[in-house]
């Protein structure tokens, strides 16, 4: 599952507010040309969306975002997740996920937390918030100490079109997640197409 993930340098982060959006929305990223969807716990139809999209869509790489205890843990493996993320650290939430033999994310900003993630075993670390973190020349800034690990990061927070190559053209960085590709409101208003479009305007700019 990490190397899947690696093979996709944009992860849509998504909260859906009804879970009788979760296909269309699911079917519009997969028109764009994205298999690949993390669907945040900061909405009450988190849990119904992902069963849905598990069951209408099974070609999506479907992941669960903002996990912050074991409970929110349990339910979004049981809805069908193949990874999940959290913006911060929680050893107990790393372990459970190690557990269930499924890819957790955790969120990192600084090296006490990269290393305590690197001792966890998570390789594949979650930059957040990148933008008020520092960004691009903060992750510049980290890969010196840590350019002799199996050490990579997925920046959220703060990334868009315009300047998500600034963070893929760094090495140590696998891919990033965006809310860009699907907003609140485009979601509400059931804007399928504009949505389609904006994850083609995104892969061509690759």
């Amino acid at each position: 599952m990490l190397n899947e993930l690696k093979k996709r340098p944009i992860i849509p982060v998504i909260a859906i507010e009804s879970a009788e959006d979760a296909v269309p929305l699911a079917t519009a990223l997969l028109e764009g040309g994205m298999d690949i969807i993390e669907v945040t716990f900061r909405t009450a139809a988190a849990e119904e969306s992902i069963q849905r999209i598990a069951k209408a869509v099974p070609e999506m790489l479907l992941g669960a975002g903002t996990i912050l205890t074991k409970k929110q843990a349990q339910r979004a493996l049981d809805a069908g997740i193949k990874f999940g993320l959290a913006p911060g650290l929680n050893p107990e939430i790393v372990k459970f996920f190690s557990a269930a033999g499924v890819l957790f994310i955790p969120g990192v900003m600084t090296p006490s937390e990269i290393e305590q993630g690197l001792a966890l075993g998570c390789n594949l670390q979650k930059f957040f918030p990148a933008g008020p973190a520092g960004g691009v020349s903060m992750l510049k800034a980290l890969a010196g100490p840590y350019s002799g690990q199996d050490l990579q990061f997925c920046p959220t927070g703060g990334i868009s079109l315009n300047n998500m190559n600034d963070y893929l053209a760094l090495p140590m960085v696998a891919n990033v997640g965006g809310s860009w590709l699907a907003t609140k409101q485009q979601i509400a208003e059931k804007q399928w197409a504009v949505i389609t479009n904006q994850v083609k305007d995104a892969l061509a700019k690759l």
